[in-house]
């Protein structure tokens, strides 16, 4: 499966529509449903398969870097969105999302599932290695958790209220630990995938 069927199965699978289908006080937010981390990595994640489409149909080495930059950070946040919203939930799944407001199972697995899995099939099968050291990785994931919890109450200043009703019932420093565990989460998974990625095509794979 290549990257242009990769992108149909995904556009296929995505409920992307329920951002709209649904009225909700985000809808009308500052900073939209780009509060949402759910939301940036879906983002990254089409911009990935976006490139990576425009790459097989161009046979252009810069876009399939541009692909490969993209999914660099989309694999691994997409992974822990789906740790995140996962453990959550078992706990209580109104942490994240109000009960007035919860979807059903399709769009729900949609959101917070699938682009993890298609992403991770990518990387695993489609993908060159990535080259990112640990330190490299630990630095990236960390600045982008703070990042988004800068954009976070940024949005709170202008809205009054967080997109995760998790950030309301945390103080400050239990969400600086949040974010710190967020960025270290981040980074273990991006180094599970490099790991089974070298178990599958071996640690001396070329890269592209």
């Amino acid at each position: 499966m290549n990257d242009i069927n990769m992108t149909i199965f995904y556009k296929l699978m995505m409920p992307g529509s329920s951002l709209f289908e649904f009225p909700t006080p985000i809808n009308e937010a500052y900073g939209w449903h780009f509060q949402y981390l759910t939301i940036i990595g879906l983002l990254l994640a089409t911009l990935s398969f976006t490139f990576g489409s425009l790459a097989d149909i161009t046979s252009s080495q810069g876009l399939f870097r541009l692909k490969n930059a993209f999914s660099l950070v989309a694999t691994p946040l997409e992974v822990l969105v789906s740790i995140l919203y996962g453990g959550l939930t078992l706990v209580d799944k109104e942490l994240v999302i109000p009960q007035e407001f919860q979807m059903g199972l399709l769009p729900d697995i949609g959101f917070h599932a699938l682009p993890a899995l298609v992403l991770t099939i990518d990387f695993l099968f489609l993908s060159p290695p990535w080259t990112i050291s640990s330190r490299q990785a630990l630095i990236m994931s960390t600045t982008f958790a703070f990042a988004y919890w800068f954009w976070v109450e940024q949005c709170y200043r202008h809205n009054g209220w967080y997109p995760y009703p998790i950030f309301a019932a945390l103080t400050t420093p239990w969400r600086i630990m949040l974010f710190t565990f967020s960025g270290a989460l981040m980074t273990a998974s991006m180094e599970a995938l490099k790991l089974v990625y070298s178990k599958i095509n071996g640690s001396d794979s070329t890269k592209i």
